[in-house]
């Protein structure tokens, strides 16, 4: 039988339901599933996504034409049978379902098995089919538990206050601002957020996530706090303008890649936080084997180390080709998203410098 998902130059389309998941160039239906802007891009002509995440696509998209599904609701499309579950990588994220003909493939889109305070945790879903990114599809990737990196991040601001010097971290506006915002601990002093953050934080808040108070450096009056402030900002912004206003801070980069040493130095980082919004090498692994599939396809990352693995552990496995981020920084070029929108800050620098997704 046919598959169920098959590449085209558009992106990863579903023959039978005449749409298409997560495609990189424009067409009529496309089912979304996250806010990240390499997965969720303008100029298609009809949008299905999660309801969870219809504040930060419509934060970031503006007002396309948009139907949402809350998790498990189920539509048929052209005999296709369409769910969306959680993925546990950013709000509302989510993989996509698809039975027909007996069949029931799942597309993950990214994922994370590891807990977060600011989403839905990750649902295995029982399929033939497993489409699974591997963003850390190698052995060393292996992450610390959230509160021990939390409070790496607590010491090492608080170290900072002592010497009056800002902690400025940098990582992504969308997903990982939101995650490490959730952990810290605000009573150490004022939170500083970039113009870039703010309008996802206010989707968070909207859909019921708790996040400290944050200010922008506008909102800021007694310049003093500026030395005794965590600053989250995108990571473009540390090497920016920008930074002057925080004087002599210490800077450090939130992500999975900071596990290999040589990234924080490249960098030119102070420190390096191992913080994720992906799943890491068992985490990948533990969620192929729930959902009991026969068939493994791998997509972005390091799809060919992680499809030799499974070949060689007993299952059918292959790689589709995708023009989805690595993960590194990149530039979020869609025109008019509320990242791109300056804002005045005194020296007449703005604060908009946006990014993709992050790692």
């Amino acid at each position: 039988m046919a598959d169920l998902v098959v590449e085209r130059p558009e992106g990863l389309y579903c023959p039978p339901g005449d749409f298409y998941i997560d495609p990189w160039r424009p067409v009529a239906r496309a089912v979304i599933t996250h806010a990240h802007s390499d997965h969720a891009r303008l100029g298609h002509g009809h949008y299905l996504a999660s309801q969870a995440s219809e504040g930060v696509l419509r934060a970031r998209l503006g007002d396309v034409t948009l139907q949402t599904l809350a998790y498990g609701e189920a539509i048929t499309h052209r005999g296709v049978k369409l769910s969306l579950h959680p993925a546990g990588h950013v709000l509302g994220s989510a993989q996509v379902r698809l039975e027909h003909g007996g069949r029931v493939w799942v597309a993950s889109g990214d994922y994370k098995v590891a807990p977060d305070r600011t989403c839905t945790p990750f649902e295995p879903v029982r399929c033939d089919v497993f489409v699974t990114e591997s963003t850390f599809g190698l052995p060393i990737y292996r992450w610390c538990p959230d509160d021990e990196v939390f409070a790496d991040i607590n010491d090492w601001w608080s170290r900072n206050v002592a010497h009056s010097r800002a902690s400025v971290v940098g990582c992504y506006s969308f997903g990982k601002a939101q995650r490490l915002l959730s952990g810290i601990d605000p009573s150490i002093g004022p939170v500083i957020v970039h113009g870039a953050v703010e309008p996802l934080n206010d989707a968070y808040r909207a859909a019921g996530v708790e996040l400290p108070e944050t200010l922008r450096v506008a909102d800021v009056k007694n310049r003093s706090d500026l030395g005794r402030a965590l600053v989250v900002c995108p990571p473009s912004a540390t090497a920016s303008p920008w930074m002057r206003r925080f004087g002599d801070a210490e800077t450090a980069f939130a992500s999975g890649w900071m596990q290999v040493r040589g990234n924080r130095r490249r960098g030119g980082y102070d420190r390096g936080f191992v913080l994720s919004d992906h799943a890491d090498w068992p985490g990948l692994l533990s969620a192929i084997e729930a959902t009991r599939a026969r068939r493994i396809i791998v997509t972005h990352g390091s799809s060919a180390a992680m499809v030799r693995y499974l070949q060689e552990h007993g299952w059918e496995a292959g790689a589709f080709a995708t023009e989805y981020g690595d993960d590194s920084i990149e530039a979020d070029a869609q025109a008019g998203s509320s990242e791109s929108v300056g804002e005045s800050v005194g020296e007449g620098e703005g604060e908009g410098e946006g990014e993709g997704e992050g790692a």
